[in-house]
Parts: structure tokens; C-alpha cells; sequence
């Protein structure tokens, strides 16, 4: 069944009043960006290693012998490697992408009203909370 959605509590405007809440909303930002590609990082530590270690075989086939019939042929064969390998590409491309919007485009609303929220919740949580010194130090 559908579950109720929290109310939600509108976050007072930090930035008129408190002139550190940018600084703090920057460094959530900056270890949301930081988080993902030390996830892409990882990603690419432990699976594209053993996605290549499953097409160890066509590898050495294609060192001597490259066609795009044995590329096809390696990779239709063995779906969990090509599963894997294309599951860093795809993720490495989507965190990319994300960056670059940000980089080119600014931050949009949205993002920016999620990351004030978190902020907010970090401050009213204090201490306890996990990202307190790298967000509110």
C-alpha cells in the first residue's frame, strides 16, 4: 500500500541570515562529488578486474587475431563480463555527465533545495551525525 509522505517542513533561509550555510551547502556539494567518484573508483578496483579476468581467453585471441566478430564474439558469450564492463562505463559516463552539467550549467533548483534540506537536517542533528566536521567545521 502507499505509505504517507512526510510533511514537508519548509527549511528556513539560511543564507540572509547565516552567511556560513553557502560555505556548508559547497562542501555537501563538493562531497556528493567526491562520493561518486570514489564509487566510480571502486567500480573500477573490483569489477572491471574481474570482468576482464573473464575474457582472459578472447583477450589473447584478440592480441593476435583482432576482428569486431571476436570483440562481438567475446562479449555475446560472456555476459557477465560485458554486464560488468558496461556497468563502469555506464556509470563513469552518468557521473560525468552529472559533473559537466554542473560545471556548465550550475546546480539546479532542485539540487540546490536538497542539498539546503541535508544541510539543515546535519545542523539540527549536531555532532552525532556522521558528515558534521566535513560540512560544518
Amino acid at each position: 500500500m502507499d505509505q504517507p509522505q512526510e510533511p514537508l517542513t519548509p527549511v528556513p533561509d539560511f543564507d540572509k541570515s547565516d552567511p556560513s550555510f553557502a560555505q556548508q551547502v559547497e562542501r555537501l556539494h563538493k562531497l556528493t562529488v567526491y562520493g561518486r567518484w570514489l564509487f566510480v573508483g571502486c567500480l573500477w578496483l573490483t569489477i572491471a578486474p574481474l570482468s576482464l579476468w573473464g575474457l582472459r581467453g578472447e583477450i589473447s585471441l584478440l592480441q593476435q587475431y583482432f576482428t569486431w566478430i571476436a570483440v562481438r564474439y567475446g562479449l555475446f558469450y560472456h555476459p557477465l563480463s560485458t554486464f560488468g564492463l558496461a556497468f563502469c562505463i555506464g556509470m563513469t559516463a552518468a557521473v560525468l555527465v552529472w559533473q559537466s552539467r554542473n560545471i556548465l550549467l550550475g546546480l539546479p533548483q532542485q539540487e540546490k533545495q536538497r542539498l539546503e534540506k541535508q544541510v539543515y537536517r546535519i545542523r539540527q542533528q549536531g555532532a552525532t551525525h556522521p558528515l558534521w566536521k566535513w560540512v560544518c567545521n
